[in-house]
């Protein structure tokens, strides 16, 4: 093997070879959502998200090799990369967030507030948002943009987040979430999610992502872990 083919096969936009992160919270103590609910969610749908990108990532490595391959073809694979590195990366922000006991605490109340009106009027639209995509497919994320703002993103897939935004929390609103525990009334799983949040890794990405515009947001609450 020369140093071309080493490199090539030691790349790591190639290498197919993401682990799975395990959950950060014991899935017997959350509060209305079961533990065969959240490990079949771990298990199937985001440790195969895991498995499926690295298979994409060796495949791609492989045809790209293929001087005579047809662009689109590639091109079917690359979209299949990018939906399965946004549910890979989902999914860990979603089980990153779950965990506590759903009090979102004076600092990040605070925060919201200024960004919506009220804490519970950004509950309020997050709920809907969550609501909004019932009985199909996608996520809702509250976000942190670029110039420093704070929305309830509606995402219809692994794909559709906004471009630039820092997700906060994050919540699967596809079947596969929820239809265990509740069949179709995704709206007592969005109630069981807001039960469980932890808020304390919510302001801990805030901070995270605000930090290199700290001077700007000096009044928000950020130069301290909020909760």
């Amino acid at each position: 093997m020369n140093n071309n083919d080493e490199l090539r096969e030691r790349a790591p936009a190639f290498a197919g070879a993401h682990e799975p992160r395990p959950l950060p919270f014991d899935p017997t103590k959350l509060t209305g959502l079961s533990e065969r609910l959240i490990r079949s969610h771990w298990e199937n749908n985001y440790c195969g998200a895991v498995k499926a990108l690295n298979a994409v990532e060796r495949r791609l490595a492989a045809m790209l090799e293929d001087p005579e391959l047809p662009p689109y073809v590639y091109g079917d694979l690359k979209r299949e990369e990018l939906l399965r590195t946004g549910s890979v990366r989902l999914h860990e922000l979603y089980f990153g967030n779950l965990g506590s006991d759903g009090k979102a605490g004076n600092s990040m109340e605070r925060v919201l507030s200024r960004a919506f009106g009220s804490f519970s009027r950004w509950e309020a639209e997050f709920r809907r948002t969550a609501n909004a995509l019932a009985g199909g497919s996608g996520w809702t994320i509250l976000a942190f943009g670029p110039r420093g703002e704070l929305h309830n993103y509606w995402a219809w897939d692994h794909t559709s987040g906004a471009p630039g935004s820092h997700p906060l929390l994050v919540l699967d609103m596809y079947e596969h979430a929820y239809h265990l525990d509740y069949g179709a009334a995704a709206a007592r799983y969005v109630d069981a999610f807001m039960e469980n949040v932890d808020w304390e890794e919510v302001s801990r990405r805030l901070v995270e992502a605000a930090s290199p515009r700290a001077g700007e947001y000096e009044t928000w609450d950020t130069t301290s872990t909020p909760g």
